[in-house]
């Protein structure tokens, strides 16, 4: 241990706080917070052996720490959280969860508020439901609100702008409150009940509807009352759908955490009024941490961005924070919470059940590892490399009749796509249509990145040409013994040509891929991922500057009703298809501005 941090360590106060471990870079690798700042480093550098694995680990990357100190434990505790968040420490357990899950959305300060499919939780008082672990999942569950409930489908433009009911209300599958002298109290009732569906609290919804079809059926409303009878017998055949696995009506989230080498999946398992709706699955490198570690940074990091904390919450082993985690839980709440680890009884049951399913998956996150390191040691012997490549990029271009060329590149890390490291390059310096040449200026600018770091295998789409035109690039900025490259072209099914072909580097002849197909399709799979990202932000580009310039030409549209326009429809594409009183709905429109914006759009081709 070096004289610095053992200096560092016997100046420490013992107030709670946070400290924060750095490497040799200055790089922040472990951030943890302490009751007693002082006893804790002491665990770390107030003796020279006894270390656990993971601790030693750490220690060896050691080279200085800062702490903060808080005026309590449990704000050292939310620091904590934040700064982990911001630094994303490399020995900590972090909960990457970059997908955005669909939600399902409802704002009851709206009128005749409609229930929607979001993929961001806004800061606004509607009400979330969610996030759903699938599209398909989402989507059944509106499916069955819609047909249970009856609430509005069509968007606000088409809403506010209708002038008879749509064929919805027809079918009777809407209560058409568009045109309708529909109250808004009789609205909103239906409102809150499907916002009790939502909330698993079907049972109760339930009793609420007998009673009032009771009611209605006494006052001699028979057509009412059998409304009532119909939404009670579709919500009862949605129930029997759902697996009961509690006997009581608590809503409680159920968490276990599985671990076998350096992976870790954590599951967790949805229970609503006894009902088992939904479970989700995450996965971590572990660090080198246990499973009580896994789960005390899991619950922390879930809860602090959930949309909804169940009374309680059950989980497989105990964690250190267990109080401070609690009381945070309830403050967030708003009510008491829960937080138990059950050693027997139903509870238990379903902490095992957790368990189960968090080791079936973890079974299948090691399988697609395994395979994927059979793949790149594949890959590795029929390129002639010295060790399989773990980083591996690759670049395609797109343009439309040479306007607005732009390239793509995309990113597998150990077999498997890294949206985070994904890039995309618009064509700046060649004014000709030329392939080579914009392949040349992205590969410049990509290798002239000092701080991005080299790919073990870099591959361009093409043959022969391309791949020589990338070699030239490494030369001219001296790193053509870096790393391997290689060029993926097409078959040719005309010669009877069965698979595409890889080209090396001083071989005339491609790679002979017999016997080793699966490590040419992982670098179809890279190329055809390349090549789906370079045209999805080239139609991206094109649709907005398609959509700027006509705008510009529109008497009335200025920058802020551009911005509107651009931002509601995302393209001329889906404007056209917009009706005058949609446009004219927008904020800021006007009928006569919208007008003049359609008949621009209707003069543009297609």
């Amino acid at each position: 241990m070096n004289e610095i941090v053992l200096e560092r360590y016997r100046s420490a106060t013992q107030d709670p706080g946070v400290y924060l471990m750095k490497d040799k870079t200055g790089k922040i690798i472990y951030v943890g917070k302490a009751r007693n700042l002082k006893k804790r480093l002491g665990s770390y550098f107030a003796r020279e052996s006894g270390h656990d694995m993971k601790t030693g680990v750490l220690l060896k990357k050691v080279a200085d720490f800062d702490v903060i100190v808080t005026a309590t434990e449990h704000e050292a505790l939310i620091l904590e959280a934040n700064l982990i968040k911001k630094h994303s420490p490399r020995y900590n357990v972090l909960l990457k969860d970059g997908k955005n899950y669909p939600c399902l959305r409802i704002d009851s300060s709206q009128a005749y508020p409609a229930l929607e499919v979001v993929r961001k939780i806004g800061d606004d008082d509607a009400a979330y439901f969610g996030p759903y672990s699938s599209v398909q999942a989402v989507r059944s569950t509106l499916k069955q609100v819609n047909k249970i409930f009856r609430l509005r489908k069509c968007k606000k433009g088409q809403f506010t702008n209708r002038s008879r009911p749509c064929l919805n209300f027809q079918i009777n599958a809407c209560l058409g409150p568009c045109c309708n002298d529909l109250p808004k109290e009789a609205y909103g009732k239906v409102v809150r009940e499907v916002i009790l569906f939502l909330k698993g609290r079907a049972p109760e919804l339930i009793k609420q509807l007998k009673q009032e079809m009771f009611q209605e059926a006494e006052e001699e409303r028979f057509e009412k009352a059998a409304q009532i009878r119909d939404t009670i017998l579709a919500i009862e055949k949605t129930l029997e759908r759902q697996v009961v696995v509690s006997t009581d009506r608590t809503d409680r989230d159920v968490i276990g955490c599985a671990i076998d080498k350096e992976k870790a999946v954590v599951t967790i398992l949805f229970v609503r009024s006894g009902n088992l709706v939904g479970s989700r699955n995450y996965r971590f490198d572990t660090g080198l941490s246990t499973a009580p570690e896994i789960l005390d940074a899991f619950v922390r990091q879930y809860y602090d961005k959930s949309l909804f904390i169940p009374a309680q919450v059950l989980l497989a082993q105990a964690i250190e924070t267990h109080d401070l985690v609690r009381d945070l839980l309830a403050e967030k709440r708003g009510k008491k919470v829960s937080l138990l680890v059950p050693e027997r009884g139903e509870k238990r049951r379903l902490v095992e059940m957790a368990l189960v399913n968090a080791k079936k998956e973890l079974e299948k996150v090691l399988s697609r590892e395994n395979e994927a390191k059979e793949t790149l040691n594949m890959l590795q012997s029929i390129l002639r490399m010295p060790e399989p490549p773990r980083r591996i990029e690759c670049f395609d271009n797109s343009n439309i009749a040479g306007t607005d060329p732009v390239s793509s590149m995309v990113v597998f890390i150990d077999g498997v796509p890294d949206k985070s490291e994904y890039r995309k390059y618009i064509i700046r310096d060649v004014e000709e249509h030329d392939d080579y040449a914009y392949m040349t200026e992205v590969l410049t600018r990509r290798l002239s990145n000092t701080e991005a770091p080299l790919p073990d295998l870099l591959v361009v789409d093409g043959g022969k040409g391309q791949l020589s035109m990338a070699l030239g690039v490494l030369k001219n900025l001296g790193l053509e013994d870096r790393f391997f490259v290689a060029g993926l072209a097409k078959k040719d099914a005309e010669k009877g040509e069965e698979h595409d072909k890889i080209y090396l580097p001083g071989r005339a002849n491609p790679v002979n891929t017999r016997g080793a197909l699966n490590a040419l399709y992982l670098l179809q799979r890279l190329r055809d991922e390349a090549h789906r990202f370079a045209i999805t932000f080239q139609r991206k580009r094109r649709s907005k500057r398609a959509g700027t310039s006509v705008l510009d030409a529109v008497p009335g549209i200025g920058k802020k009703r551009k911005q509107v326009l651009m931002t509601t429809y995302k393209g001329i594409t889906r404007m056209r298809q917009a009706s005058v009183e949609e446009l004219a709905s927008l904020p800021g429109m006007t009928e006569t501005a919208a007008k003049e914006v359609k008949a621009a759009l209707m003069n543009e081709p297609a």
